[in-house]
C-alpha cells in the first residue's frame, strides 16, 4: 500500500474515532434522534471529511441500517440499547466504526460484542483465515450467554467501496479468505439476546445508486443530481429535503437505479449490541485505524 493511501485511511479513522466518541457521549434519555444524527454528520464535514454512509442509529432488536428520517420526532428512552455506526471517507478511503450505548442495564451484552472485537483483532496477521476471526468472535459472545448474529458480517473496504472481499463472519467456520498484508476491512461483531439471525423490516431510509439510466420524472432527476458525487456510496433519503418522495424512491428501486437498505432486526423484544473497527493488515499484525 502506498504511503499516501495508508495516510488517508489513518486520517479517516482518526476523525471517525473522535466523532463517534463524542456522539456516544451525547446520547441521553430524551435526546432527539434527528438532532444527534445531524450533529454527528455535520461534525464529519466540519473536519473536512465526507460521510461514507449516513450515520446508522439502530435501537434494541434493530441491528443495522436505521437512520433518522426527515422531521423524525423519536427520542431515546430508558432501557434503549443504541448502536451508532459511523463511516468517514477521505477521497474515498473509508473508516467504518461502531459502538453501543446502554440506557438500561445491559453492560454484559455490550461487553460481549466489545470483547469479541478485541479478541479478533489480537489474532490478525497474514496467514490467519477469516474463519478463525469468526471463531474468536463467537467464543467471546457465547461465553457470556449471548448469540452472535450469524447472517451479519464484517467486510473488506476499498476506495469508494463499502463492501468487498474479505467477508469476516461472526461465527467460526472452516477456512474462509486467508488474510494478506495490505488488506483493509471492518470487523463488526453483533451480540444478541434473540435468535442470532436478522430479517428485513419495511422501514427503508438508506439507499445507494447501482446503475446509470435516464430518468424522466423531475423529482427523480433531482435525486440523481444530488447524489452524483457519492460515487455509489449510500445516502439518506433525509438528505433530499422536505419534498415528498414516497413514489420517487420505490420507482428508482424498481428501475434498478437505486438499491434500498431495509432496517435489519432480530426478533421483537430482543436486544442487540455492536462494536466495530477498521483494520489494515501489516506484515506482522494490523493497524486499527479507528481507535
Amino acid at each position: 500500500m502506498k504511503d499516501e493511501v495508508f495516510d488517508k485511511y489513518r486520517e479517516a479513522g482518526g476523525i471517525a474515532a473522535k466523532i463517534l466518541k463524542e456522539g456516544a457521549q451525547a446520547i441521553r434519555i430524551g435526546t432527539s434522534y434527528l438532532d444527534l444524527v445531524e450533529s454527528i454528520e455535520a461534525k464529519v464535514h466540519e473536519e473536512g471529511a465526507g460521510l461514507a454512509f449516513p450515520l446508522n442509529i439502530s435501537l434494541n432488536e434493530d441491528a443495522a441500517h436505521d437512520t433518522a428520517s426527515y422531521g423524525d420526532v423519536r427520542v431515546f428512552a430508558s432501557g434503549d440499547v443504541v448502536k451508532l455506526d459511523l463511516g468517514v471517507q477521505i477521497e474515498g478511503y473509508i473508516a467504518d466504526t461502531a459502538t453501543t450505548v446502554d440506557l438500561g442495564r445491559n453492560s454484559l451484552l455490550l461487553q460481549a460484542s466489545e470483547h469479541a472485537l478485541e479478541s479478533a483483532i489480537k489474532i490478525i496477521r497474514p496467514g490467519v483465515t477469516a474463519g478463525e476471526l469468526g471463531a474468536a468472535v463467537q467464543t467471546e459472545i457465547e461465553g457470556r450467554g449471548y448469540r452472535p448474529i450469524s447472517n451479519l458480517t464484517g467486510h473488506g473496504l476499498d476506495r469508494y467501496v463499502l463492501h468487498r472481499s474479505p467477508t469476516i463472519p461472526n461465527v467460526g467456520m472452516a477456512g474462509g479468505v486467508m488474510l494478506e498484508e495490505g488488506m483493509v476491512f471492518a470487523i463488526e461483531p453483533f451480540a444478541t439476546t434473540g435468535s442470532g439471525h436478522v430479517g428485513e423490516k419495511t422501514r427503508v431510509e438508506i439507499y445507494s445508486q447501482i446503475s446509470q439510466k435516464p430518468v424522466r420524472i423531475p423529482a427523480a432527476r433531482t435525486v440523481m443530481e444530488k447524489i452524483k458525487d457519492r460515487h455509489g456510496l449510500p445516502f439518506a433519503r433525509r438528505w433530499m429535503g422536505e419534498k415528498k418522495l414516497d413514489i420517487t424512491f420505490p420507482s428508482l428501486v424498481r428501475s434498478q437505479i437505486l438499491h434500498g437498505y431495509p432496517v435489519l432486526a432480530d426478533i421483537p423484544g430482543s436486544l442487540v449490541s455492536q462494536h466495530e473497527h477498521t483494520v489494515l493488515v501489516t506484515s506482522d499484525g494490523c493497524v486499527v485505524t479507528t481507535r
